[in-house]
């Protein structure tokens, strides 16, 4: 038996791992086991969902180091308490590790990839330590690493889900809940974001610096923090965005002007449904194409800042519920544009101090007598000329 810390006197893992031969299967008999401890060889670890290892608070509960090593049906918790050494439940610095069916708990970080490439990681439930959103740590955390699939896992209550400097990934059905960010990506091109759902984050999905993305059929909902945008993109281009359910957030898409005429977002197929505004531009000088998606029950379908106008943008098949005309041939297609313009609202838009008083009766009432007599003429934001009837 080891002490392993204060009010601990549990049996080290550890030699029962360094008694295991390369391509061994390890099944520790049920118990609590200390941690840290260090896989170095090729194994399975497999608890069968009866094996605890206890980090004792001191650093990474568990460190894969050795390619090909499967780690499965364990419960690992209580690492250490350091950012700066990133403590995490699981540290992998290998490739070609599968990690699943695990719970990994009172976890600073849950499971840190350094430089490990094309590893499965499924079906895992990962929750952070019990303290505000920045003293957090990542529920997953991808830093140079490549080709990776995260499938299937459940992440409640961490910082964010983070990819840095990580290329040609697949995150896919995964469940993000009560966290900062569902999904933070910075310098990480070419990864297909596909069929997940975030959930009361702070911030849905945020990529900054990250081209060539596919995001498709995810559900972002309830990000209704002051900043709680679902989507969001600075100098990110040639970026697909189709088929995601965007429900009950602050903003549903924000973005700013492409950087290259030729690299813009695509957005296609996207429902954006009770958000308090469902699309905001910044720095825009159009070019994004925005077809065929559903803007229903947005408090303000679409914003721009400052002087700056959302027309240049390629406005094609979309369905406003505020559309005002009508389908006299009933070819699904309404007669007329669709002109968003912008009237008192450019108040708020160009003064954001000014936005805590969107919607009261007064800018309400200015709002309405600016579209029954414009003092000056107002700004047209945006035309569909081929909106969608149903």
């Amino acid at each position: 038996m080891l002490a392993a810390g204060p009010g601990y006197c549990l049996t080290p893992l550890q030699p029962l791992i360094d008694a295991t031969p390369p391509g061994g299967v390890l099944q520790p008999p049920p118990g609590t086991y200390a941690g840290p401890a260090r896989i170095n060889r090729p194994i399975t670890l497999d608890g069968n969902g009866a094996v605890i290892i206890d980090g004792t608070g001191q650093g990474t509960v568990l460190s894969v180091q050795a390619d090909g090593a499967t780690v499965r049906g364990l419960r690992l918790t209580n690492t250490g308490d350091s950012h700066d050494s990133v403590d995490a439940g699981v540290l992998v610095e290998a490739d070609d590790v599968l990690i699943e069916h695990n719970v990994i708990d009172d976890a600073l970080f849950g499971i840190h990839f350094m430089q490990a490439n094309r590893n499965t990681v499924r079906r895992n439930r990962i929750v952070s330590k019990a303290r505000g959103f920045n003293l957090r740590g990542d529920g997953i955390r991808l830093w140079s690493s490549h080709n990776n699939l995260i499938e299937d896992n459940e992440v409640t209550a961490v910082r964010d889900f983070s990819l840095a400097s990580s290329t040609d990934n697949r995150i896919i059905g995964n469940i993000v809940r009560g966290s900062r960010s569902g999904l933070n990506m910075v310098f990480s091109p070419r990864n297909i974001i596909e069929r997940n759902i975030f959930d009361q984050n702070a911030a849905g999905i945020v990529v900054l610096y990250s081209d060539d993305l596919v995001i498709r059929g995810n559900r972002i909902q309830h990000s209704m923090d002051v900043t709680g945008q679902a989507l969001a993109f600075k100098d990110s281009s040639h970026v697909v965005v189709e088929d995601n359910d965007v429900v009950h957030c602050s903003v549903g898409l924000q973005a700013n002007a492409p950087n290259d005429p030729e690299n813009i977002i695509h957005m296609r197929g996207n429902r954006f449904v009770h958000n308090v505004t469902g699309l905001y531009f910044y720095g825009e000088n159009g070019g994004h194409v925005i077809h065929d998606n559903r803007f229903e029950k947005n408090l303000v379908q679409v914003a721009v800042s400052g002087f700056m106008s959302a027309r240049g943008n390629d406005w094609q098949g979309n369905y406003w519920d505020d559309y005002v005309g009508f389908d006299r041939d009933g070819d699904g297609t309404g007669d007329t544009p669709h002109e968003r313009y912008a009237f008192a609202d450019r108040i708020w838009m160009e003064t954001p101090m000014a936005t805590f008083f969107r919607n009261s009766p007064v800018l309400e009432l200015l709002d309405f007598l600016e579209q029954l007599a414009p003092f000056t003429a107002p700004e047209l934001i945006l035309r569909d000329p081929a909106p969608r009837m149903y």
